[in-house]
Order: structure tokens, then sequence, then C-alpha cells
């Protein structure tokens, strides 16, 4: 006989919620990893279409990559920091309300199930059963569709950003900077291209796209920023200006 006890779910199927907070962190990497790649690609692959020095490379290449790291857990710090103020604002002014008005929030939660098909009766009771568990995560759940308990840390979500881009900043540097002067170009070009196209295609499986649509759009951006930045410095070397 089948149990009728409290519903329990598959292991292989994504109820729970850490599951796609931890794949939205994934993605998050993925695209951190790929403006590493791209931006310190373009800076280095830029310079040495000025010089074959490898001096003046490494040093373009780690300005780029400290500086890139720093902007981008910067942005990512001030990003989810006004995310977070402002979902605990929400979870403040919530609070209030249900000191205030219990029977007013009480009924604004059976109003919201039975806007989603419930019966008035067994919404009221679904209210009831609910805010007699915890009526602030049942109205944070309903109305916003937040969770109390899963607010990201700004600093967390800082760190891996500069992480991610240090991950994806390793390949052209290293790309650059050793193999023979005659060959570091256009050997950058393929492995960036090629990282490029994995990072594309892994970002679309997270999200469930076509992981080859994804790959040669992320692979044609690439190519023209390696591109543009290349022959600028060409030009610049041509025209006398450094």
């Amino acid at each position: 006989m089948e149990s009728t006890g409290p519903a329990t779910f598959h292991a292989n199927e994504p109820h729970h919620n850490d599951l796609a907070h931890r794949l939205n962190w994934l993605r998050a990497g993925v695209l951190g990893a790929n403006d590493g790649i791209v931006s310190v690609a373009a800076i280095v692959v830029g310079v040495a279409g000025v010089t074959t020095n490898s001096g003046p490379i490494l040093i373009a290449g780690t300005a780029g990559v400290v500086g890139g790291a720093i902007s981008m857990a910067l942005g990512e710090y001030v990003s989810v920091s006004s995310q977070r103020d402002s979902q605990q604002a929400l979870i403040e002014k919530e609070r209030r309300e249900l000191l205030e008005q219990p029977e007013e929030e009480l009924a604004e939660l059976a109003a919201i199930y039975q806007g989603k098909g419930l019966s008035a009766d067994t919404a009221r009771t679904v209210a009831r059963e609910l805010t007699a568990r915890d009526a602030l995560a049942a109205h944070l759940s309903a109305e916003l569709n937040i969770d109390e308990t899963d607010i990201v840390s700004p600093w967390h979500a800082a760190f891996a950003s500069a992480i991610a881009f240090l991950a994806g900043a390793i390949l052209p540097m290293l790309a650059i900077l050793l193999p023979p002067e005659n060959i570091r170009v256009p050997l950058t070009f393929l492995a960036v291209l090629v990282a490029l196209a994995v990072t594309g295609a892994l970002g679309a499986w997270i999200g469930g796209g076509s992981k080859w649509r994804a790959a040669v759009r992320v692979v044609i951006g690439g190519a023209l920023a390696l591109m543009a930045t290349f022959l600028i410095g060409n030009l610049l070397d041509a025209s006398g200006i450094v």
C-alpha cells in the first residue's frame, strides 16, 4: 500500500528551492568566467597588436585581471546589497502588518489562494493553517515570493564574482605569455574562442536553452572583441602614436 504520511520529493526532481538557488549561482559563475575570458583577452591581444614584448603584455594583462576582478566584485556587492535591503524592508513591513492587522492579513492570504483556484472555504482553511504554523513565512511566500532564510549575502556574491572572473582571466594570460612570439596571438584567439564556446554552451545547459545557439553567439561576440582590439593596436602602432 502507498504511504499516507507526509509527501516526499524524488531525488531527481528539482522541487527544492536550494537547487534553483545553486543553479543561479552556477550561472552567475559561468557568466563571470566568460567576462574574465573576453575582457582580459581583448586587453592582451590589443597590446600584442602593438608589441611582441612580453613585459607590456604582462603589465596590461595583470592590470586588467586585478581591475576587472575588483570591478566585478564591487558591482555584485552593490547590486546584491540593494536587493537585500529591499527584501529586508519588505519583510519588516509584512511583520509589522501582521502585528497591527492580523485579521486583514489573514483575509488577504485567503484571497490569494482563492485567486489561485481554491474555493473560498478551502482557501480560508489553508490560510488559517499556514498562519498558525508560520504567519510571516506564509505571507512572504504567497505575496512576495520571498524566503526569509534565503537572502543572499553581498559579501559571498562579491567573492564568488571575483573568483569566477579570475578563473576565466587565467586562460588568456597563459595563452598569450607562454607560447613563442610568432604564434601567441593566433593561439590566444583559438584558446579563447574554444573556451567561450564551452562557457556559452554550459550557460545555456544550465538555463535549459540551445547550447549550439548560445555557443555561436558568444564565440561571435568574443571574436569581434578580439579582432577589434588587435586591429586598434596595429593601427596605433602603425600611426606612430605609441
